[in-house]
């Protein structure tokens, strides 16, 4: 074959450090609206990316030559910086060390994309610890939880 097609859609949810608000309602729009220009300028598709005070969801269709892992490292690094550029006050924010990623079937996305976009709403009956154990059982991922909140 010689071309490659894929349809690569990834739910990925990370959280500030430590889960410290950082994220208000006056800057949180902004932030998600920059983290989609770094999406598409590494050639993915935002999809949806919402979240609350302390982390972020995001779908995206990734290319076929972006791993997870570089995309999460760029997305966190770039918007890190620039937020504490745009915000001074926020010299001390920061992403958490690592991250959660899913893959979603097409089928699937538009329940993906509802689910990121009642997010606080969400948060009203759960926390995020509760919620990212939920999402790492339904994928079937191996975790110790003695290790997971550090």
């Amino acid at each position: 074959m010689s071309h490659t097609f894929t349809d690569l859609l990834t739910h990925a949810v990370f959280s500030t450090s430590d889960r410290v608000p950082f994220l208000a309602d006056a800057i949180r729009n902004d932030v998600h609206a920059y983290i989609g220009g770094i999406l598409r300028e590494l050639r993915a598709v935002p999809i949806a990316i919402g979240g609350t005070s302390d982390h972020v969801h995001l779908l995206a269709r990734l290319p076929a030559e972006l791993s997870v892992a570089d995309c999460l490292r760029v997305v966190k690094t770039n918007s890190s910086r620039w937020l504490k550029e745009k915000w001074p006050e926020r010299r001390r924010f920061g992403w958490q060390r690592g991250y959660g990623a899913f893959s979603v079937s097409e089928s699937r996305r538009g329940a993906v994309v509802r689910y990121i976009q009642v997010q606080e709403r969400h948060h009203r009956r759960i926390s995020f610890q509760e919620e990212f154990l939920a999402l790492l059982r339904n994928h079937g991922v191996a975790f110790d939880e003695k290790y997971l909140w550090r």
